[in-house]
């Protein structure tokens, strides 16, 4: 069951295939050279690497407008070369993801040059038309500044048709049996070559009713979510689907399934928001509120829980007070924010290059509950180009030394180079100097990786908060299969000194900190009192070594 289960206790490593490792000197990155860096990403303690788009595209929304579904980029290698890598990544025991982007088409893509040049053409209802502009072709923008709208009249085709997102990406038309035959395709193919699952791009538009007619609120399909699942299931027992879905938590047994039949993973973007609004304001409750309505859902069911992507921080979801409270903190600079709703930038950055907070804010990710996903140069502190327009900011190269470009290619003109300049440039910021310094992030997040790993009642157990008689204190209690463990974070920059109690006891007396193994032994009213410094974090293990003999008796 466990070796089925395997996301609910992994360390997911996102990349960009053109961004990461340039073996042929092109200036852009490639199967092969992500193939040489895997032992890197092993001995970081990475378990899973999902991939973002690399198949043949136009290139005008960074591969998330498809041409080609059955191919690679002839820019990142072959599909021979991607064979290559999933083995080599296979042979070290890590699995891949891949970013399935079936909501839309590149327009260059065959389906839709076919769609547009014949009415009668077998791809024609493969998207959506219509024949005057509708009603609301205003509505349900996602790119306010840059779309003006989501539907656009083709000259060629004359005709309307629907794209959710920009009018070089159609929408494809998934009530179409044929276009949900394609999908389930697409996903056979790269199963066969090496892939463990996907990570699929804009769900509840995936499953959106779409059409002229359709208003206000679209109803979903979800028994397509049930399709993909079943699909899976069939083909490779342990595939999983990772949902992007920013959706309210009241909807995430849609997603999840009630019986646990639709999505294996989903991305906690409520958790998310409320985590930076923690780091922001110093209060953990708005977080442990969230954390709680997120929390109902099928047992083998898990969250994705992250800090940053590869789009903006997100914060539609929060009120417009806590919003600016963070935009205040994180992005006060209008050029630093995006669509007015979101935050372009790196974490190193957004919490001004200091260690203790970005310490205290990987903790935790690594400690809420859920399956951490960690992205691309996070892991040494990388900066973002602010030069650079929208999410392309936050896109630079992995900055492996301070060789020219950063050791990421050696070509003199990259087609997207690395920041070379200000604190975060390659010469200050790269993995080979911090590999050799033992007190640098990067071997800090190897060893809380480590640990992470060795802690699953975080990934598989139950979650209490506790009561520490402090809002910027966050206590949480894990409990799976006899064992606990206990995960405190001061929010505030300044030391705090918190009684609390663990809820068990027992066990509960006795606190071990797996960080650097002190004790902490309970009074005689069975509280801990801890002395947290500012940013201060602490895993206790519970019960300490009686845990270790439970263990050996199950």
């Amino acid at each position: 069951m466990i070796e089925d289960l395997w996301y609910k206790n992994a360390v997911i490593y996102c990349l960009s295939v053109g961004s990461f490792m340039d073996a042929n000197g092109d200036g852009i990155g490639d199967f092969e050279g992500l193939e040489r860096r895997l032992d890197y990403l092993l001995g970081l303690g990475v378990t899973a690497i999902w991939l973002h788009p690399f198949q043949p595209s136009p290139g005008r929304d960074h591969g998330y407008d498809v041409a080609d579904y059955y191919g690679v980029d002839p820019r990142y290698g072959t599909l021979g070369d991607f064979v290559a890598f999933t083995h080599a990544a296979k042979q070290r025991g890590m699995r891949v993801l891949i970013d399935l982007v079936v909501n839309h088409t590149s327009d260059q893509h065959p389906w839709f040059k076919a769609a547009r040049s014949d009415p009668n053409a077998r791809t024609r209802d493969w998207y959506v038309w219509s024949k005057t502009k509708p009603a609301n072709a205003h509505e349900g923008v996602v790119f306010p500044g840059v779309q003006k709208s989501t539907w656009t009249y083709d000259k060629e085709a004359k005709a309307w048709y629907f794209h959710r997102f920009y009018d070089f990406q159609p929408d494809l038309n998934t009530a179409n049996p044929h276009v949900q035959a394609e999908i389930l395709k697409i996903m056979g193919f790269w199963i066969q070559l090496g892939v463990s699952g996907f990570r699929m791009d804009a769900v509840p538009f995936v499953i959106a009713e779409k059409g002229p007619e359709v208003s206000g609120e679209p109803r979903e399909q979800f028994e397509l979510l049930r399709l993909f699942r079943e699909f899976l299931q069939w083909r490779q027992g342990d595939a999983i689907i990772l949902a992007e879905a920013n959706i309210l938590p009241r909807q995430d047994l849609d997603y999840f399934g009630e019986d646990a039949d639709r999505m294996h993973m989903m991305f906690n973007f409520q958790v998310n928001q409320a985590l930076f609004y923690a780091l922001a304001s110093a209060d953990a409750r708005p977080l442990v509120k969230a954390l709680q309505k997120t929390w109902n859902r099928p047992p083998s069911a898990q969250w994705a829980i992250f800090l940053r992507n590869h789009d903006e921080l997100d914060l539609g979801r929060l009120t417009e007070k806590q919003r600016q409270t963070v935009f205040q903190a994180f992005g006060p600079d209008p050029d630093m924010q995006l669509y007015d709703r979101g935050i372009r930038r790196r974490l190193a950055p957004m919490l001004g290059g200091d260690r203790r907070r970005i310490e205290l804010a990987y903790s935790l990710m690594f400690t809420l509950p859920g399956t951490p996903v960690l992205r691309y140069g996070d892991e040494i502190g990388m900066g973002d180009d602010l030069s650079l327009p929208e999410r392309d900011c936050a896109r630079t190269p992995m900055q492996w030394s301070h060789e020219p470009q950063g050791g990421f290619t050696l070509s003199d003109h990259p087609e997207s180079p690395p920041i070379h300049e200000g604190p975060y440039a390659y010469s200050h910021v790269n993995a080979a100097a911090q590999r050799c310094a033992p007190e640098s992030l990067l071997n800090w997040m190897e060893r809380i990786i480590r640990m992470r790993k060795e802690v699953p009642e975080i990934g598989w157990g139950d979650f209490t908060a506790l009561e520490t008689g402090d809002p910027g204190i966050l206590a949480l209690r894990y409990d799976w299969r006899n064992t606990a463990v206990l995960c405190l974070h001061n929010l505030a920059g300044e030391p705090k000194e918190i009684t609390f109690a663990t809820g068990l006891d027992g066990d509960g007396r006795n606190l071990i900190d797996l960080l650097t193994g002190q004790r902490s032994l309970a009074n005689d009213d069975g509280c801990h009192c801890v002395l947290l410094e500012g940013y201060g974090y602490r895993w206790y293990r519970v019960g300490g070594l009686d845990y270790l003999l439970r263990r050996s008796e199950i």
